[in-house]
């Protein structure tokens, strides 16, 4: 087994994983597994922590965070550089987009026994997302990013106490629909100037664009339905020209993927993107607030190992032909 290094965020899920570690840490200590663990004090403190585990010594070592999406986040974007290591996800957090995509058992106990056992082979390589903004500031994303309206609901969200709140009754989502119906009726469209490969779209009256690198966002909804994270290609999906009241029928329809029957929502396949709008747009990656438009975004076609039972597209796309050649 590699050395295995734990970074928990003990505020993440309005301080709830602080009890979620305690309950691996007692699997741990029963199951006599040698780890080192870190705990997270202040924003930006995992990508530190990170960081500097990745740059103690060559050694082959696995890093789980703790936490929510955010926790990963930073943890990925402290070790995107470093090919000795392989990143695990415990979920903690109220989002966990990361743990629905790579199938990760929500389940703590479950969670870390599955990764214990996928920690003694090889990681799936993964493909990442490279951000550069207009002031050369660079940012990395493992789940998806977004710019425009959904990305200026992430924005109030995670500035808002009603978000701890809510999330201490088990009602997490629900501060997402209020500031959803709170800016849906004053929130202003804009045209989006969208570069694909280097094919150019002009979009009018845009409320959003996401690039994905696996389906979910938001807290379980399928904004990429098709997205594979080690295919070598980004899903682009695109709102625009969409009534104020049409688009709520779109954020229902998004927790089941029927969003892109929408004439209005438009889908694309992509490695190299760029957006650019008139007037600045908030942007988001994995959720965390980074900046706003005009940005670039190149795909880093399998960069980091994930511990995850999804399957490799490749065995994928293998046992898909071998059952069709039975017929």
């Amino acid at each position: 087994m590699k050395q295995i290094y734990f970074i928990i965020n003990p505020k993440a899920g309005n301080g709830h994983c602080f009890k979620i570690w305690k309950r691996v840490e007692h699997q741990l200590r029963g199951n006599q597994v040698s780890y080192l663990a870190f705990f997270t004090e202040y924003p930006g403190h995992a990508k530190e922590l990170a960081s500097k585990i990745a740059l103690k010594n060559p050694e082959q070592k696995i890093i789980i965070a703790v936490g929510g999406d955010g926790t990963m986040h930073e943890v990925m974007n402290g070790v995107v550089d470093d090919c000795h290591l392989t990143l695990g996800f415990i979920p903690g957090g109220s989002g966990n987009d990361f743990s629905r995509g790579f199938q990760i058992p929500v389940d703590p106990l479950e969670a870390i026994a599955v990764i214990l056992r996928l920690g003694k082979q090889k990681g799936l390589p993964i493909d990442v997302g490279k951000i550069t903004l207009a002031d050369s500031k660079e940012h990395y994303f493992i789940n998806n990013m977004g710019a425009g309206f959904d990305a200026m609901i992430s924005y109030e969200v995670n500035q808002s106490w009603m978000k701890a709140l809510l999330n201490k009754l088990g009602m997490g989502r629900m501060v997402y629909v209020y500031f959803l119906l709170k800016k849906l009726f004053t929130y202003k469209t804009s045209t989006i100037d969208l570069s694909i490969d280097g094919k150019k779209h002009i979009f009018e009256q845009t409320w959003f664009v996401t690039v994905s690198n696996q389906p979910y966002y938001g807290g379980g909804m399928k904004i990429a339905p098709l997205a594979e994270p080690d295919d070598g290609l980004f899903d682009i999906t695109v709102v625009h020209q969409l009534s104020r009241w049409k688009l709520l029928l779109v954020f229902i329809s998004v927790f089941w993927g029927k969003h892109i029957h929408f004439k209005e929502v438009k889908t694309y396949k992509g490695r190299n993107v760029s957006i650019h709008s008139p007037t600045k747009l908030f942007v988001h990656a994995d959720g965390e607030h980074i900046g706003f438009t005009p940005l670039n975004i190149d795909l880093q076609a399998s960069a980091l190992e994930v511990l995850t039972r999804r399957k490799h597209t490749e065995e994928v796309e293998m046992k898909e032909r071998d059952s069709n050649d039975c017929y």
